[in-house]
């Protein structure tokens, strides 16, 4: 890796399918600054369950989520302790990023990115994506998604609106924004969701609960 560059960068690209995630993704980490990158595709570790799999909005996932994101958190840190640049690919929301606020407080370069083309662009994508078995979406589906991601509080300074752009061109204002410092999570001591947000996803089990305490997973 070069001498000049952050030992640990993790950068998290999330939102709804059909945002355009993993074609920018793609483009980001072959043209990293790194010699070494790694794109974390977040549903590959639900399809991993081949026996006890539930869908991850239903009631009963709770637990199950909480798995599988502290195993993407566990596998990210493994890969940019080690030299490589991270790319986090998948419906990450605030909600999820304990595991990485930790890495932050403790020194590592992590950035958060929230795609946000608007609603009619993002199902029209999302409909002409290839179904997946394990994670079935219908339009419904998916403006919900948009939607819970429409008002994100003081994480709406991370969004950026790809609404008509090629996955080029979104790949080059990220980048230019990445290389400005734009879209670091240190000093984020708390997950900023706002209330109806929380609501929304407390009752998908999908985001944890709110408390006095350390916000839980849903079980």
């Amino acid at each position: 890796m070069s001498k000049n560059i952050k030992s640990e960068r993790i950068v998290i690209i999330s939102v709804s399918p059909g945002t355009g995630k993993t074609s920018i993704i793609h483009v980001l980490a072959e043209n990293s600054t790194y010699d070494r990158a790694v794109h974390i595709h977040v549903d590959d570790f639900w399809q991993c369950i081949c026996k006890g799999y539930i869908h991850p909005w239903l009631d009963n996932s709770g637990d199950q989520n909480k798995i599988v994101v502290e195993s993407v958190a566990a596998s990210t840190k493994r890969f940019s302790k080690n030299g490589y640049a991270v790319f986090v690919d998948g419906t990450v929301g605030p909600w999820f990023l304990r595991p990485w606020i930790k890495m932050a407080k403790n020194g590592a370069d992590v950035r958060y990115i929230l795609l946000r083309p608007d609603e009619e662009t993002t199902v029209l994508r999302a409909a002409a994506r290839r179904q997946r078995e394990f994670f079935p979406l219908d339009t419904e589906n998916i403006r919900d998604l948009w939607n819970s991601f429409s008002n994100l509080g003081k994480y709406e300074s991370h969004v950026v609106d790809t609404t008509g752009q090629t996955v080029e061109e979104s790949a080059a204002i990220i980048q230019k924004m990445l290389d400005e410092g734009n879209f670091c999570i240190v000093g984020h001591d708390d997950l900023g969701v706002p209330a109806p947000l929380l609501q929304i996803f407390a009752r998908k089990s999908i985001c944890p609960k709110t408390s006095s305490s350390s916000p839980q997973l849903s079980s």
